[in-house]
């Protein structure tokens, strides 16, 4: 073959390797514009925060002038009313004080009121303005006006672990009453490991009784376990939210069944919340571990145990191991599923059970404060990634080969 033939060559196999991707290009682009790139600017408000360097850009300027590290001169009082004089005057005051009030609680009101004032000369002075706010005239207002200075912040990162940057410039725990977060990520993560054990309890042996039955029998037990799979989330939490009532059918039935003398709490409790999570996770489960079971040649167990293994063993020596890529993939993906639950713990866990996303979503809704929710997705996401790479590395686990 002559030497310039083989050119020609690679350039064509690098256009057919090149034509699958741009069959995929629409999709690739479509991704990307309406999933990827809103979560990515989700995500950058975590470490991105410019509201204060914009509404301040006298006050900041005159503080770096400024030789003190606690409350500043008079220069840096005058600079701030400026600034506070056309941020009022452009209505952008309040999301500065809205902004200023997530690093400092309290500073709100008190911004607003200097706002107020700043059109009158004799109220732009230092001891005329610490007179009306007393919060300017404490070194903690300043250090989180000088944090606020700068754009990227590990302000709402930090937080989102109880953490602050401490006046000697060191990360130290916030105080006790505000600490949060910690104890919901820890909640979140303990809800979620017991209700995967759960539908593994229950997920594993009803697999392994289909693997058995009859072809026909075993499809309808399949179609019976998915049926709930195709309701609506919110309608399966709302009859359990009926179910589980103090006068519900479950209390009814404990009742008859004699196993309690007395009716149960169960609305607005951890119990029910895990027992209306596990019905509803319980099809993620099981289809992992019933596609693997079906490979697995029953002729194996019959064959370990015909050359004097115990039926015990045999099962935990030989079918256990086999089995148990579909058990690691359905735990997983039963696990992840439930760190970022909502609708259900609104409905049915009590004001103690409330998980990481209720907090995420009332940040959005409720409180508008994008930054702080914006962390806290950040962290989850990272546990759930850092946590599916664990078990890809360590198991060879691989979601997306199941099947």
């Amino acid at each position: 073959m002559s030497s310039i033939a083989l050119p020609r060559l690679r350039t064509r196999d690098q256009r057919e390797s090149l034509r699958p991707f741009a069959l995929a290009t629409p999709l690739l682009l479509l991704l990307f514009f309406s999933f990827g790139a809103p979560i990515a600017a989700l995500l950058s408000r975590a470490v991105y925060e410019p509201t204060i360097a914009n509404a301040l850009p006298r006050a900041i300027a005159a503080l770096k002038q400024d030789s003190g590290a606690g409350v500043p001169d008079e220069p840096v009082f005058l600079a701030f009313a400026a600034d506070l004089k056309e941020a009022q005057a452009q209505g952008s005051v309040q999301e500065f004080a809205k902004s200023l009030n997530t690093r400092l609680s309290g500073a709100r009101s008190q911004v607003l009121r200097i706002a107020r004032n700043a059109g009158q000369e004799q109220a732009t002075s230092k001891e005329a303005m610490i007179k009306a706010s007393p919060l300017l005239g404490e070194p903690r207002f300043w250090a989180a006006i000088r944090e606020g200075a700068n754009r990227f912040t590990s302000f709402f990162l930090l937080s989102a672990f109880d953490l602050r940057w401490t006046d000697q410039g060191t990360i130290g725990a916030v105080p006790a009453d505000q600490a949060v977060f910690v104890r919901v990520f820890g909640r979140t993560f303990l809800i979620a490991t017991v209700v995967t054990l759960s539908t593994l309890a229950l997920a594993f042996p009803l697999a392994y009784l289909m693997t058995n039955l009859r072809p026909a029998i075993a499809g309808i037990v399949l179609v019976l376990v998915l049926l709930p799979f195709w309701t609506s989330i919110l309608v399966r939490t709302a009859a359990w939210t009926v179910i589980l009532q103090k006068y519900g059918l479950l209390n009814d039935l404990l009742l008859w069944l004699g196993l309690t003398s007395q009716r149960l709490e169960l609305m607005y409790s951890r119990t029910g919340l895990i027992i209306a999570m596990t019905h509803i996770q319980l099809p993620f489960t099981l289809l992992p571990i019933y596609s693997v079971m079906r490979s697995v040649p029953p002729s194996q167990l019959r064959a370990a145990q015909s050359l004097g293994a115990q039926p015990f063993t045999a099962f935990w020596r030989v079918y256990l191991p086999q089995v148990m890529p579909g058990v690691l993939a359905g735990c997983l993906l039963t696990f992840i599923l439930c760190l970022g639950y909502y609708i259900t713990p609104v409905l049915i866990g009590g004001a103690s059970d409330q998980l990481i996303s209720n907090f995420i979503a009332n940040y959005v809704n409720a409180e508008l404060n994008w930054e702080m929710a914006a962390a806290l997705s950040f962290v989850l996401l990272a546990s759930t990634l850092g946590l599916y790479v664990t078990m890809t590395r360590f198991f060879g686990l691989d979601l997306f080969k199941m099947g």
